[in-house]
Order: structure tokens, then sequence, then C-alpha cells
């Protein structure tokens, strides 16, 4: 069973971050969503993920996908769980009025996609996928193919797909091969392969939207030569009405370790008709319209997953009796105490809720960002707000994700070797999640991100903004808060002479920020984490005998300064080990 945390997202948008403040300074949103709104809409996700989309993620993952001659169904269930779905809304769930959608903010549909992932990670890839194809749309494509395409997608009657990777070009997309001709009509024709297509083919939609990356026969060399192209899997008549199929098909899907409810294709365009979306050689620019929304996407999908895991964990902890505690015993009247009284359970069940709540914090933290960067008419507001999402949306993606498996290998072990059983759950969530650090840019690619383009790319202006944010909130937090304070300084000021160490170091040798990128991005997530949970517990400081979820607050922060937050210091040492090390050996003594 799962159950959408609503108690924790309220405390976290309403007293963590009041983002009714923040609604109201912008005026694209003070007309659209209030806290009643907000309330309401996630009442209605937590209802619909856990009523109708969570029970299929057992079900999906031992039925899977299937192909047959280019048609592939999903698993029983999905097609009338999706329509469902789509019909409350949900796909649409930030989509722009305009052409249907329901207009909520980031931070809103942050914690619909919480809920729908971890309910069902490969249902809710479906509507991800057609979301972000949205985005990238009405953010560059012309009024007519916006017109025409939109109103549908958000609807969910017709889905989405991003076509970016190739057999032999994945990281290095300026190396794909897909083509585009240009045809008399306006046109062009698309011919190439694709592969690792989420949603590429399925039985959920009467259409399928592909965007797809291709180079026209004049387009330079490299990433500067790649346009981005709208491929309907059905071409679409003047009157909106389908016609006839375009050349698009599936070729196969593949076998995965785990998602397997999600459809992965190989796609083949074969002379298929496509719609250049924005100017030509700027497809890259609008397919990272969509990055910094996918990737915070991706790392709640991390975040989800170890939430579901949790769930399972504790409720399992607390039924399941084996030994006596160690200061003798709690259930006097069973015949062992339940094992949530071992302290290794306590440590793995505290981790996974400091983990996940941090994780919820964050990635709020960040969907406000990119709220604050899309909505604010101040320039100045803006600019600070969009260089924030460039430097943390790398983080949110890697961090979250990386603490996702950490959380529910976890989750695994709390259950013992019934965690090692089909049955139970737990083993799913663990393949499940695995994906989420691979796709949508490796997080070893998001640490070099981190790293190379937005810390020593700015020349370490963008840190800026973040560390002075953290310093002025220790500065001003009042003394009651000193528990959390000072070691959360101590973390930034750690944070702060990392990153000189980096920058100092990285212009001298190339290969010292690769070889610092992962844990520099670990050092700077737990300290990231510590700001959150500094800034839930000033939130809870105080109510904690009103109510036991403030008193669990207070306690479960106490634990990650107490035990998490000390990993940086191992993981500095780490990164100032330098990068010769890794180049002691030649190939042959690999």
């Amino acid at each position: 069973d799962y159950k959408a945390p609503l108690r924790d997202m309220r405390f976290v948008l309403n007293e963590v971050f009041d983002v009714a403040k923040l609604w109201s300074e912008l005026p694209a949103l003070a007309e659209v969503v209030d806290v009643d709104t907000a309330a309401a809409i996630l009442e209605e996700a937590g209802k619909v993920t856990a009523g109708v989309v969570a029970p299929l993620n057992r079900s999906g993952d031992e039925e899977g996908c299937q192909w047959q001659d280019g048609v592939v169904t999903t698993p029983a269930g999905f097609p009338a769980a999706y329509q469902t779905y789509a019909e409350g809304g949900w796909v649409g769930v930030g989509g722009d009025p305009v052409y249907g959608g329901m207009g909520m903010p980031k931070v809103i549909s942050a914690q619909v996609e919480e809920m729908v992932n971890a309910a069902n990670l490969s249902f809710g890839l479906y509507p991800m996928l057609t979301a972000g194809a949205c985005l990238s749309l009405n953010a560059h494509a012309s009024d007519e193919l916006k017109a025409k395409y939109l109103p549908n997608m958000y609807a969910g009657v017709w889905a989405g797909s991003m076509c970016l990777t190739e057999p032999h070009a994945g990281t290095d997309l300026g190396i794909i091969r897909t083509k585009a001709e240009p045809q008399a009509d306006g046109s062009y024709t698309i011919t190439g392969t694709k592969i690792f297509i989420t949603g590429g083919e399925h039985d959920l939609t009467e259409n399928i939207i592909h965007l797809v990356l291709a180079k026209l026969p004049d387009a330079p060399a490299g990433p500067k030569g790649i346009s981005l192209f709208l491929v309907p899997k059905v071409m679409v008549n003047e009157d909106g009405s389908l016609g006839a199929r375009n050349a698009v098909s599936c070729g196969s899907i593949e076998h995965k370790m785990g998602i397997k409810g999600s459809a992965t294709c190989v796609m083949n365009f074969d002379g298929a008709t496509g719609y250049i979306v924005d100017a030509p050689n700027k497809g890259l620019a609008a397919m990272f319209t969509m990055m910094n929304y996918e990737r915070l996407g991706v790392g709640i999908q991390g975040l989800a997953s170890g939430e579901r895991s949790y769930q399972s964990a504790v409720e399992y902890a607390r039924e399941r009796i084996q030994s006596r505690a160690p200061t003798g015993p709690v259930a006097k009247d069973k015949a062992a105490d339940p094992i949530i009284v071992h302290p290794d359970v306590r440590r793995m069940l505290l981790t996974m809720k400091a983990a996940n709540e941090g994780g919820r914090a964050f990635s709020s933290y960040v969907a406000m960002q990119l709220d604050t960067a899309k909505f604010s008419e101040d320039p100045v507001v803006r600019k600070r707000a969009e260089e924030l999402v460039a430097l943390l949306t790398p983080v949110a993606k890697a961090f979250l994700t990386d603490l996702g498996l950490e959380t529910t290998v976890h989750g695994q072990q709390v259950f013992g070797g019934h965690g090692f059983i089909r049955e139970w759950g737990q083993e799913q969530l663990v393949r499940d999640v695995r994906i989420t650090q691979i796709y949508e840019g490796t997080n070893g690619i998001q640490a070099l991100d981190l790293v190379g383009r937005k810390v020593v790319g700015s020349g370490g202006a963008f840190y800026k903004h973040f560390a002075d944010e953290i310093k002025a909130f220790a500065e001003s937090a009042p003394a009651e808060l000193a528990e959390f304070v000072q070691p959360l300084k101590a973390a930034i000021a750690n944070l702060d002479e990392l990153t000189a160490w980096v920058l100092d170091r990285a212009q001298s040798n190339p290969n010292e920020i690769g070889a610092a990128s992962v844990e520099y991005l670990h050092v700077f997530g737990y300290t990231a984490y510590a700001y959150m949970w500094a800034l839930m517990a000033r939130a809870a400081l105080g109510k904690e005998g009103q109510d036991e979820f403030y008193a669990s607050k207070l306690g479960t922060a106490r634990f990650y300064f107490a035990r998490l937050l000390p990993r940086i210091h191992s993981l500095t040492a780490s990164v100032k080990a330098g990068s010769e090390s890794l180049y002691l050996l030649d190939t042959a003594q690999f």
C-alpha cells in the first residue's frame, strides 16, 4: 500500500517555505493558486495515485510491456488507469492554461510527480515525458504548432516522447546522425534511429508526438548543429482529426533490470514528416528548457522510490518480532520484540526518513527557483533564480537519486531475507530506482556539469548565490536554533573552502574537475540538506509539545546533523587527494 505523505508536503510548502508569499509576489501565479487550491489538488492527487496507480505497480513489473510487429502493449490496467489519470487533468497539471493546462506552479507539480512515481515509477514515466515535451513546445514552438498539438497533449489524449539518444551517441549528442531534409511545403523528412526512447510506442493514447533531435544538411558540426523537430506518430489533419500513419515505427523494446511497465523503445524514422521547433540549429537550447524540469523530475523519482520503500519498511519493522531490545524486553507479552527496537534497524529507518524528508524540502526549494525564474517580473530576481536553477539542477538529479538507491537498499535490508523475495515489493524498488542514476544524463555527467560548467564555469558566481543565502540564514537565526545552525555554519565553511580549492586546482590540471566532481557533488548535497533541515527545524521548534509530527521532525533533524552530515569530512578528504592516484595505472594494468 502507498499513502501520499500529504502532511509533510503541506509542512514543507506552507510552514517551511511559505509558498503563498512567493505566489503573491508573482502576478502570473497570484490569480491561479493559493494555499487552499494547492491543498485540494494534492489531496486529490494523493487519492488517484494511491487508489488507481499504486495497485498496478507489482503486476506491471511482473507482466512488463510486450512488443509484437511494431505494436507495444502496456501491462493490464495501465490504459484504463492512464485514462483516469488524464481525465483528472494530471498530465497537464503544470501546463499553460491557454491550451488547457491546469497552470499550477512547478512546486505543486513536483509534489504530484513524487506521488505518481512513488505509486508506480513505470506508469509515472508516461505523463512525465508528455509534460516534458509540452514544456519544450510551449517555450519554443510556433503558435500554430502549439495550438494544434498542446491541447490534446495536456488532456492526455495524445502522449509525447523525447528522442535524443542514438546507438553511438548518448552523452555526446553533437555526433548524432539523424537527418532532417527540408521540403517545399515547409515540413522536413526525418531519417534515423533513436534508442532508449521512453514511451516511444504504447497503447495508452491514440497518438504520440515525438520531439526528435536531428541535423540539417548544412548544419555546423557538433552540438551547435542540432535542430529539434516535432514528428507525430499519426499525422494530424488541418481540422485536428487524425490522418495517415507517419513513417515512424518501433523496431523493438528493451528488456530491462527495472521499470518493466515502461516501454523503452528503439524508434526508426524512415523519411517521417516533421516540423521544426524554434530556429534551425537551436535544438539543444529548446531541449534544455525541458532538461532543467526533467532532471529535477528524475531526482524526484529517486525520492519517490525511497518514500515508498520507507513506508513499507517502517510498517514491517513495527510488526516483525525478532530478539529482545538491548535494554531488556519491550513487548513482554510476545516471544520477542519488534525489530524497530534494535539500534541498527533504527539507523536504517532514520537514514531513510532523513534522506526522504530532506529530499522533499530540497526538490521543493529547487522547484520554487524554477517558478521564480519563469514568472518573476523583476529581472534581477529572475536572473538570480535562473543561476540557482543552473547550479542546483545537477545536484537535485544526482544527489536525490544516489540517496534514492541507498534508501531503497536500506528498506530492503530492514526486511532481511524477505526483502530479497519478490512478493514483498522491496526488491522491485531497488531495481526500478537504479535507472534514475543513469538516464537524463548519468550522475557522473551531472557532477561534471556542476563542477565544470556551473562552479568553475561561472567563476564561483552561481555558487555564491546559494552560499550567501545559507550564511544569511545562519547569521539571522535565533539562539534556540544553535544546535542546528552551528554545524550548518561549519558545513558551509567547509564547502566554501573546498570550492576555492577546486577552482584553484582546475586552473593548472584539467583532470582535477573530473576527479573531484562526484565527491564534491555529494559534499554539496549533504550541505544543502543541512540547510533544508535547519529550515525545517526552525519551522518545527516550539511546536513539538502540540503534535507528534513536529517532535518527529526535530528528532530526525538531530539525527541528520549527528549521523549523516559528518559524511562530508571523508568526502572532502577524497576530493583533496587530487587526481594523481587515478592515473597511476596505464590501460593494460587495469
